[in-house]
């Protein structure tokens, strides 16, 4: 009956990059959010995430990032910060920032339409069109269990559209 059909697509193998500022706060979040629910629906696809800026290259997430993830039963301690490249542009088929200024950023680094495509504010997902924004967190301590939650509404929205 076509009550149950899905009109969503299923895209077996993804390439998600997750990017704000310094990629020690929000984007470890959201890549780890995103690849506990990856790996628990089996799904074959890729998850990554870095930072517009430099300012963290190389170091863990920020403890208070990695509290609030294992609270919720996800392990981000091993991730690495990185900056985003041009390359990204050709490694993900979704780059997804976290509010505005990584939006604007993103785009500046841009070669072509194909490229700016792939940029999107991850809150699209959860709500559509109000391109809400992930605030940073990084000077609210209390902050970060909001960020998780909002994260993992968007996650949930990204999988129910391209896996389901």
């Amino acid at each position: 009956m076509t009550e149950n059909l899905q009109l969503n697509t299923f895209y077996s193998i993804m390439k998600i990059l997750m990017v704000c500022l310094g990629n020690i706060c929000r984007s470890p979040l959201a890549e780890g959010i995103l690849q506990h629910k990856i790996n628990a629906l089996g799904l074959d696809w890729e998850v990554d995430s870095a930072g517009t800026g430099a300012y963290h290259v190389g170091e863990k997430p920020d403890s208070r990032s990695i509290t609030t993830a294992k609270r919720h039963g996800i392990d981000i301690s091993e991730q690495r910060a990185r900056q985003f490249t041009i390359a990204d542009f050709a490694n993900f088929d979704l780059i997804l920032v976290m509010d505005a200024s990584n939006y604007h950023n993103v785009l500046r680094l841009s070669e072509n339409d194909r490229d700016k495509e792939k940029v999107e504010l991850i809150m699209n997902f959860a709500t559509p069109g109000r391109n809400a924004q992930v605030p940073d967190p990084y000077y609210d301590d209390n902050g970060f269990e909001l960020v998780y939650e909002m994260l993992e509404k968007a996650c949930e929205a990204l999988i129910g559209k391209y896996a389901v």
